[in-house]
């Protein structure tokens, strides 16, 4: 199965389980993997037998900034089941982070990580 990863998608929103991250929100970042069959667009060189990333990427930006949930779970979630909602994508493999988590002491990132499917 062939794919396109897009990587380093940086999006504000306001999803997190404390108050405060709902209300200033913070920065996330989204990797993604889509698979699809580009063998048609490989030989045929026209947009319409792949995937135009733009729409992707600009989905992705939207959920981020436009969602309000309690758990980075339900926005990973969310995201996936929309992407593979796009025209060819048969699976989605996403990489959803919180780069500044606020956890006192903690300078690490979070990050989880899904597969759906159809």
């Amino acid at each position: 199965m062939d794919s396109i990863q897009l990587t380093g998608i940086r999006c504000y929103g306001y999803t997190g389980y404390l108050p405060e991250e709902q209300v200033l929100g913070q920065w996330f970042e989204v990797d993604v993997t889509l698979w699809l069959d580009l063998s048609q667009a490989g030989k045929s060189d026209d947009i319409q037998h792949t995937l135009d990333y733009r729409s992707a990427i600009t989905l992705i930006q939207k959920l981020v900034q436009e969602s309000k949930f309690l758990l980075i779970e339900r926005l990973a979630d969310t995201i996936a089941q929309a992407l593979l909602e796009l025209p060819l994508v048969e699976k989605v493999k996403l990489q959803l982070s919180k780069p500044a988590a606020p956890i006192p002491d903690f300078g690490g990132r979070i990050t989880l990580e899904i597969t759906r499917s159809h």
